[in-house]
């Protein structure tokens, strides 16, 4: 049974609902643990009800992937990485009713690569670390990268089957939203500590990963403007783009910012080629609508932090003087990790030993905010080759199957957030695989339609 088309009464009734949760878990804190388990037990039956005949596997694991960092902000999550460890269920799951696409031994050359690294790791790791808990934490997301690419590479779905993988994947971004506005509904000069990383305005979270979740949601909800065509679908898209990026703005992050604002003019760039003359004059209109609300948020945002989000930008401290370092640090950890990979460039330090080698070498024991570093530093030459396998088979299959508008910008989240938050949750891994599904649109002629072989 096809899935039926979302109108707006729908929608907003999603929205609505998700706004409550977030209302809920913000006045009752442990109701979160309720919501997540009944979450996940619905979303469980549901794959094996429908035998993912629709990719309900696909839709389980985006709403977990989108929900990670609001139940684990909330101590809701079993384990810290029981996110991943869910996508990466669902998703086989969902393999084991489709199977996987012929030609997805790169990918499972990855997934082996990653396992050397672990042996290393079980000789190189000091006794008073927990090794499962070592490799859990630097492992999780590369796998969970894996088994994304596993599922989606090749992977035939309908536009209107994407755009539900979609909704699924903003509908907990809108519920971690209300939950922020809730917890701060506004912002003042006692929560202005600086021009550093804000946990007030995070909702006592990581700024990092509530800015990069938030950007996300801008994203999301700034595409649907251009592919929706309802009115108040829009409209509502369009205070949910702005709500979004204010929020995200106002951790002081700037990664996930910075990152929304490469992703969206990707996007445009990619969708505005697709589109005729007609077409190019109602985008034309929209894109001067998104920039006179860009200059909005972003005044409002300045009015609001006393003028202290504009010295973060242009990398001041609260004195307005120039700060030495645009990275804040980052560039040292990056260094540490090229240490550790020239050291043992073969068969790398091993798994979550980077962290102790940064100790011991800089005198600080800060995990990797880097997945790239991280992986040549703990498993050396192999590390090289998952990157190269990473970056260069979604080029192929793009340079042959460019129907599908979010391939690059989803491809820039992936590698924009790895590169400042590493791959400490489920999105970037998750977002990499949906940026190598094939994109069916049903409208068009199929006889005109590069056939693809699984």
């Amino acid at each position: 049974m096809a899935l039926k088309k979302i109108n707006y009464v729908s929608y907003l009734q999603f929205v609505l609902a998700h706004v409550l949760i977030g209302f809920l878990v913000y006045f009752q804190r442990s109701s979160a643990s309720i919501l997540l388990l009944a979450t996940w037990v619905g979303l469980f039956f549901w794959i094996i009800l429908k035998n993912n005949r629709n990719n309900e596997a696909l839709m389980a694991a985006a709403y977990i992937a989108g929900a990670e960092v609001f139940y684990r902000m909330n101590g809701a999550m079993v384990f810290y990485e029981t996110g991943k460890y869910s996508v990466i269920l669902f998703l086989l799951m969902g393999m084991f009713y489709k199977g996987t696409s012929a030609k997805t031994v790169p990918f499972w050359i990855y997934l082996i690569i990653l396992f050397p690294g672990v042996v290393v790791a079980s000789y190189t790791l000091d006794y008073d670390v927990v090794f499962r808990k070592a490799v859990a934490f630097n492992l999780s997301g590369p796998v969970c990268l894996g088994v994304s690419a596993l599922y989606c590479y090749y992977k035939k779905i309908t536009f209107d089957h994407f755009n539900y993988v979609l909704l699924m994947l903003l509908l907990p971004l809108i519920a971690n939203l209300a939950y922020l506005f809730f917890y701060t509904p506004s912002i003042g000069e006692a929560l202005m500590s600086g021009t550093n990383s804000n946990y007030a305005t995070s909702g006592g979270y990581g700024p990092n990963q509530i800015s990069a979740v938030m950007g996300l949601g801008a994203f999301l909800v700034c595409t649907r403007l251009f592919v929706f065509k309802d009115r108040i679908i829009n409209v509502v898209d369009l205070i949910l783009m702005l709500m979004f990026s204010y929020r995200a703005i106002i951790t002081f992050s700037r990664g996930g910012v910075l990152t929304a604002i490469v992703c969206i003019a990707t996007f445009i760039f990619i969708f505005y080629q697709k589109q005729d003359s007609k077409q190019k004059s109602a985008l034309f209109r929209k894109l001067l609508l998104l920039f006179g609300s860009v200059i909005v948020i972003w005044s409002y945002s300045a009015l609001s932090t006393g003028g202290l989000i504009t010295y973060r930008y242009t990398n001041r401290n609260a004195a307005g003087e120039l700060e030495q370092d645009i990275t804040t640090g980052r560039a040292e950890l990056i260094q540490t990790e090229l240490l550790a990979f020239y050291d043992s460039p073969v068969i790398g330090v091993g798994v979550g030993k980077a962290k102790k080698f940064r100790s011991e070498e800089a005198g600080t024991e800060t995990a990797s905010h880097n997945e790239i570093s991280r992986l040549l530093s703990e498993h050396g030459m192999l590390g090289l080759v998952a990157l190269i396998i990473l970056v260069s088979v979604p080029i192929v299959f793009w340079t042959k199957f460019k129907n599908n508008y979010y391939f690059l910008a989803f491809m820039a989240f992936w590698f924009l957030t790895i590169n400042h938050s590493a791959m400490r949750i489920a999105l970037p891994g998750f977002i990499y695989g949906l940026a190598l599904l094939y994109i069916v649109d049903e409208k068009k002629n199929p006889v005109h339609r590069k056939r693809l072989t699984n």
